[in-house]
């Protein structure tokens, strides 16, 4: 689901991604808004520069101070690209930085509840405020101004389920001790982790047989 090397070593075994996405695209636009009102600006008066051969040094002097907007602005582009928020099927990751990384999780089975604040511009343009109620020492994770949040919290709230009713464990290890008998239910989980994303259509076709085989 993503080529982030660093991501990816961040995961236990077989751990999956479920959901990632970022601070909406309105903050890095405002975020690199005077970068690029200074940009044009300097582009502009070097172009104006040219006219005048003897601007030669002026003109040089305006394409060094162009080069420290864009500096900024590739450093912004970078820090919102590596703000990442993660939901898995055992935990939801909040990951920052472009060389230096800041890594905070919270166990699924410690996510107490969920809020979810939209304003109307929000609701328009698919971003919000994402608050993660927790039974850790952190207490509170505020997301702000994120992506697609409700796919987001929608995303944990499935892996949250199946995580605490058990069937993301028993659909590993299908017993059979009861036969028969067992055979609606064991089948009603896994298609209840498939109905969650927790398993693709191929996984739960496999595991299927395997259980089948078992009796």
């Amino acid at each position: 689901m993503t080529n982030d090397s660093y991501l990816q070593s961040l995961l236990a075994k077989d751990e999956r991604i479920l959901h990632i996405t970022h601070r909406h695209w309105l903050v890095l636009v405002r975020e690199v808004a005077s970068e690029l009102l200074l940009s044009l600006a300097l582009i502009v008066l070097i172009t104006l520069l040219l006219v005048f051969p003897i601007a030669g040094p002026l003109v040089a002097l305006g394409y060094l101070l162009l080069l420290l907007p864009l500096i900024s602005l590739s450093h912004d582009a970078l820090e919102w690209y590596n703000r990442k928020y993660v939901v898995t099927d055992r935990r939801v990751i909040f990951l920052e930085g472009v060389f230096n990384k800041d890594v905070t999780d919270s166990s699924l089975e410690k996510v107490n509840d969920v809020k979810l604040e939209q304003s109307m511009w929000g609701r328009v343009l698919d971003y919000g405020d994402v608050e993660i109620l927790t039974g850790s020492e952190l207490g509170v994770n505020k997301f702000k101004t994120i992506a697609r949040p409700i796919q987001f919290k929608t995303a944990m709230l499935n892996a949250k389920h199946a995580l605490d009713s058990g069937t993301l464990r028993s659909s590993a290890r299908p017993a059979a001790a009861n036969g028969a008998a067992d055979l609606p239910g064991l089948l009603g989980q896994l298609d209840a982790l498939r109905q969650s994303g927790v398993l693709t259509e191929e996984e739960f076709q496999q595991k299927k047989k395997q259980l089948l085989a078992k009796l």
